[in-house]
């Protein structure tokens, strides 16, 4: 773990600083969600091109950008829990949502390609609550006619830090499981019955690829990356829905945010027949008076670019961008809440 999280900070050491900036630049900086960390980094790759400004970025996990951006230590902080109402004012902070993407089931299973098994949130709650333990076990079988699984026992794997993925699929779990939500629930940190922790979504996936019989949880870029493979998860509807930008997008299209003080929204389990269940929203959080000012317009400046131009970005990365009612939505809400 030592040395998996020392490889971690040389990645993001050598991966997200961008030098040799125009002197005239502010500095931009960010922490938090490891989840949309592949669309930032380029994002701000391309920005960096086109403009010469420089955005840094840690991805520490969402929690920890919360605590960075609430200390004043960075510009900006991304999360994939949204802040309430009365926390954000409390601290002197705003938030918007920035991408839509999908939190997805990975397995370690020979012989088992993407897509291939199912899992509903039932089954997922009992598998991470320790209740099913081998993957030749009954109830795995009986959503997955025509698979031989092997007698072997199943390895959880979940985040160690405080994370908005977590939150993302523990609100999944508890929204289907009772069992979970009564014993477990949510947050972007838990009391895990059962597992091993690693730190990030790469740390997951890093888990997954190197040991047979583990399962995990991570953002779909990061299992397409690493060749994981993920399962196809039941939705509301009954549905065995694929990971894909098209059922994120069925998943944003039940959301309706013009009613929602601060974009305040979870989408997890939401309607619809081709609905992903697990799918989160990115949001960004700054502070509605920055004591450097000429910083948060540049982050501003970045994310108004991200939003209106970065939107073939997102699609190569396999996020979902936000509709354009809701962007302009976004900007009217920067111009009536930042300072």
């Amino acid at each position: 773990m030592i040395r998996f999280r020392n490889s971690l900070r040389v990645a993001v050491l050598g991966m997200v600083m961008f030098h040799a900036v125009a002197a005239h630049a502010a500095e931009v900086s960010g922490a938090g969600s490891t989840f949309v960390y592949p669309l930032l980094l380029k994002w701000a790759a391309t920005y960096y091109v086109k403009t010469g400004q420089q955005v840094s970025y840690q991805p520490t996990g969402s929690g920890n950008g919360v605590r960075q951006i609430k200390a004043a230590r960075v510009t900006f902080g991304a999360s994939d829990m949204p802040l309430k109402p009365d926390e954000l004012r409390a601290a002197g902070l705003v938030q918007f949502p920035l991408v839509i993407g999908g939190v997805v089931p990975v397995v370690n299973l020979p012989g088992i390609t993407p897509g291939q098994i199912r899992l509903s949130g039932p089954l997922l709650a009992d598998i991470f609550l320790g209740k099913v333990v081998n993957w030749n076990d009954p109830a795995i079988a009986a959503i997955n006619p025509g698979i031989r699984f092997p007698d072997r026992k199943i390895v959880v794997v979940h985040r160690g830090d405080s994370s908005g993925t977590t939150f993302n699929w523990v609100s999944y779990l508890s929204k289907t499981s009772s069992a979970w939500n009564e014993s477990v629930g949510t947050g972007t940190t838990v009391k895990w019955p059962t597992g091993v922790g690693a730190t990030g979504n790469d740390g997951i996936a890093t888990y997954i690829r190197n040991v047979e019989g583990a399962i995990g949880y991570v953002e779909l870029t990061y299992a397409l990356q690493r060749n994981l493979s993920y399962a196809a998860v039941q939705n509301r509807s009954g549905t065995y829905v694929q990971p894909s930008r098209e059922s994120f997008s069925a998943a944003a299209s039940a959301a309706d945010w013009s009613q929602r003080p601060d974009f305040y929204q979870i989408v997890t389990d939401a309607p619809g027949a081709n609905a992903w269940p697990i799918a989160g929203v990115v949001f960004v959080i700054l502070p509605r008076a920055a004591r450097d000012a000429a910083s948060a317009k540049a982050a501003l400046a970045f994310f108004k670019w991200a939003l209106n131009e970065g939107q073939a970005d997102a699609a190569a990365e396999h996020y979902v961008a936000l509709p354009a009612a809701l962007v302009k939505q976004i900007e009217a809400y920067w111009s009536e809440n930042i300072k």
